[in-house]
């Protein structure tokens, strides 16, 4: 009986754990996504409302502030799980 416990917790750590790595991965890549489409959606509207030619700048900026922000959540995250 007490080696069916054991086995359950050591599933249910295994599981944690396996949980927590996915959702720093996750975290880190869906920031660098939502930065590059602001940055993205920025140069597209900035050419059609003002016909600024900025193609690149602005994606190439937030697509670095996504990856900042991506970076400062897995700080975080790991910060709080010890």
């Amino acid at each position: 009986m007490t080696d069916d416990k054991n086995e359950n917790e050591e599933k249910r750590e295994l599981y944690k754990s396996l949980g927590f790595l996915s959702t720093l991965g996750i975290t880190l890549v869906a920031a660098t996504f939502i930065g590059f489409g602001i940055g993205y959606y920025m140069d597209k509207y900035l050419l059609k409302w003002f016909g600024l030619h900025t193609k690149p700048v602005f994606s190439i900026i937030f697509t670095i502030f996504g990856v900042a922000a991506g970076f400062k959540n897995l700080f975080k995250l790991i910060r709080d799980k010890k």
